[in-house]
């Protein structure tokens, strides 16, 4: 049990000097919601972060708001960073370092992994306080 007690603690250790560069994606976001069985609707393809989600409760889309029509149910002001890196897939720990620091201090946070990255959306709301949380952390936040 001690190889994997410092196993653990290494991977803690780890996790936390971690520094990730975060770039800010130009304009607002918005996360809507649909009912599952809708098509991918046209107004979410363009220029910027387009996520398409289809569970079996709801069909998610995250794009620039901008582009929502006003009747489709969502949540606005949402700001959009990169994770800049090139981060394997079972790659343990580069999301927690980035969320750990705002969850421990009540800040919301919605995520988007793809294949090749990450990406962390903040309310705008909370966007000062993130920004100062994650430099506290180690952090680099690059402004758009």
């Amino acid at each position: 049990y001690r190889d994997i007690l410092d196993r653990i603690i290494g991977l803690k250790e780890h996790i936390m000097t971690r520094s990730i560069t975060l770039s800010r994606l130009p304009n607002m976001y918005a996360i809507t919601r649909q009912a599952p069985d809708r098509p991918f609707p046209l107004w979410s393809n363009g220029a910027g972060l387009v996520s398409l989600t289809r569970t079996k409760n709801e069909l998610s889309i995250v794009c620039e708001q901008s582009r929502v029509p006003h009747s489709i149910q969502s949540s606005t002001d949402w700001i959009a960073f990169a994770l800049e890196g090139s981060f394997g897939l079972d790659e343990p720990g580069i999301v927690l370092s980035v969320i750990q620091p705002l969850s421990e201090n009540g800040i919301g946070v919605f995520m988007i992994s793809t294949y090749d990255g990450d990406h962390l959306l903040i309310h705008h709301k909370d966007l000062t306080l993130s920004i100062n949380l994650l430099t506290a952390a180690g952090h680099v936040v690059k402004d758009a």
